[in-house]
């Protein structure tokens, strides 16, 4: 039987994903002018640019092999709900719901939860109380080894929780404190500023990059390719992985495009306007790994 959820990985060949249709997030015209401003998006979001949009990533991914999972509508969250990531983490045992950062967001790890239980999408855990956590913050470095951001979005009680969950399938859970950067307010996530590419290969913006954090990479063997500065604020960092060395980035990053396919890196484009630059989510962001390839 295939697997409905599992692969303690970011860059193993994604197999299942989950995402939220523009349409089911969005909903209309009248509901994104009201929202767009208190959620600190740069600029209200065109609804049929952004379905256009999506339609390319969408197709991306279909044609990667990967299985299209569709969140549907629900009236208790809003536009941010797009970024299907941050509100669940994934490991071998199941789905682990977040207790998001942005009080804005709180509904979205219960919204998720309903449809994963319709689905038979195991749930292991939450979560709660005053921990906070989001799954912007963590990241896989290999299948037994976990980072998380100690940031705005996720504090220490939600660490501490987040390490009870996963002790039963992780050797070891890495906490990369954050730099405050643009402050509470800002869209600001550990994957900001890396992305893992490979087993061996991370992009990171350096200028934002921990010191022993960039270190702890190194010692494990990890080649670091710097994401070009000027491109930071177009999500230049923010890539996902398909497979080992083949992304999906944002278009508009050029000089980042170059420097990964040097590091032997197959990329792929989709424009972002409407449903990544203006909202601070890349691809990653967009998408919620159920399945993929141990590595």
């Amino acid at each position: 039987m295939a697997r409905v959820v599992g692969g303690q990985s970011d860059v193993g060949r994604l197999r299942r994903v989950a995402v939220k249709p523009v349409r089911e997030a969005f909903g209309t015209d009248t509901l994104v002018e009201r929202q767009w401003r208190d959620l600190r998006y740069t600029a209200r979001p065109d609804v049929a640019g952004a379905e256009r949009e999506y339609e390319r990533f969408l197709s991306l991914l279909s044609e990667a092999g990967v299985d299209v999972t569709c969140l549907p509508a629900d009236p208790s969250v809003g536009l941010d709900s797009i970024y299907v990531r941050d509100a669940a983490i994934i490991c071998d045992r199941g789905v682990i719901l977040c207790n998001m950062g942005k009080p804005q967001r709180r509904p979205e790890p219960a919204a998720q939860e309903a449809f994963f239980r319709s689905a038979g999408v195991p749930i292991c855990g939450r979560i709660g109380g005053v921990g906070t956590l989001e799954g912007g913050d963590i990241c896989w470095i290999d299948e037994k080894t976990l980072v998380v951001g100690r940031g705005y979005r996720t504090n220490d009680a939600g660490i501490r929780q987040l390490r009870a969950l996963v002790a039963a399938c992780v050797d070891e859970v890495i906490v990369v404190p954050l730099p405050h950067w643009r402050g509470p307010d800002d869209v600001f996530h550990l994957m900001s500023i890396a992305s893992p590419i490979d087993t061996d290969l991370w992009l990171v913006h350096a200028p934002l990059l921990p010191v022993p954090f960039r270190e702890s990479l190194s010692a494990r063997g990890i080649e670091l390719v710097e994401v070009a500065s000027s491109e930071f604020e177009t999500l230049g960092c923010n890539v996902l992985a398909l497979a080992p060395r083949e992304v999906v980035m944002v278009a508009g990053n050029p000089e980042t495009r170059r420097r990964l396919e040097r590091a032997g890196v197959g990329v792929q484009e989709f424009a972002g306007q409407e449903i990544c630059l203006k909202g601070g989510g890349g691809p990653t962001c967009l998408t919620r790994p159920l399945v993929r390839d141990a590595t």
